[in-house]
């Protein structure tokens, strides 16, 4: 299965970047909203978090999203951890999904493919990037967060000229009608590479 990795900050529009390949029929796996889920619906995971940070990581049965956040962010140590947790679990539940789709390539979104130094468990790297003060505006717009919150979320990801250095593909995202082109034409490109891997 020939799998690409969609990256971006917070803020780049990776998700409607993920959804213009949804469009035209491509299998693509939101890790984000996957590792939440798994957070919740695999008991082994579930335990494992509730040791490491005690039975208020849970309220009735559901993530303790906000409170989670609030142990982790800023705090390295503790995040280390949790990801430890967390990103072996959706690896596999991805690599098992991936098996399961009937199409010539699945695309996997999520957010720290470059931090994590995960590059290698891809064929190709696909980077959505936009000027910071766009990302800082979007978010606000979706999120109500303070411009102070969203910086300090976008200083401790890699920059994107940093992350266009390692990058297989690059897509700016501002105009959403050039995006929307841009990915039709990789989307051909995928095809043909996918094809030729078999």
């Amino acid at each position: 299965m020939f799998i690409v990795g969609l990256t971006g900050g917070i803020g780049s529009g990776k998700s409607t970047i993920a959804g213009f390949f949804r469009e035209l029929g491509v299998p693509v796996y939101d890790s984000d909203a996957e590792a939440k889920a798994l957070m919740v619906t695999s008991e082994a995971l579930r335990e494992s978090i509730i040791q490491l940070f005690g039975e208020e990581a849970y309220k009735e049965q559901n993530l303790n999203e906000n409170w989670l956040s609030q142990q982790v962010f800023g705090n390295e140590e503790a995040l280390e951890k949790l990801n430890n947790l967390v990103h072996p679990a959706v690896r596999t539940h991805f690599l098992q999904w991936a098996e399961s789709q009937d199409y010539p390539y699945v695309i996997q979104e999520t957010a720290l493919i470059f931090e994590n130094q995960a590059q290698a468990n891809y064929h190709s790297t696909l980077l959505v990037y936009a000027p910071e003060e766009s990302r800082i505006q979007r978010v606000m717009k979706r999120s109500g967060w303070p411009r102070e919150k969203i910086a300090s979320r976008i200083a401790v990801q890699l920059s994107d000229e940093q992350k266009k250095e390692l990058a297989d593909q690059l897509l700016e995202n501002i105009d959403l009608e050039v995006s929307r082109a841009r990915v039709v034409q990789l989307h051909k490109n995928y095809l043909q590479e996918a094809t030729a891997s078999r």
